[in-house]
């Protein structure tokens, strides 16, 4: 497994808004083309992704934009 392959996809899922929901809408398709684009993913690492909740990726944005108390 390549863990940098991996923290990139995390860090794109994280970071770009468009890629998120394009996530969200199809895990499959998005990560096909993060492959095609040259992230080099194992079947373990897209099968993981593929079957990670969406709602994960947009927890950082909740949570910045959440009230501090």
């Amino acid at each position: 497994m390549s863990r940098a392959s991996v923290g990139m996809v995390i860090d794109k899922l994280l970071t770009d808004e468009n890629l998120r929901i394009r996530f969200a809408l199809d895990r499959v398709e998005t990560v096909v083309e993060l492959c095609l684009r040259g992230v080099d993913l194992t079947g373990d690492e897209i099968d993981l992704l593929c079957r990670t909740d969406a709602g994960v990726w947009f927890l950082r944005s909740a949570v910045r934009g959440a009230p501090q108390h």
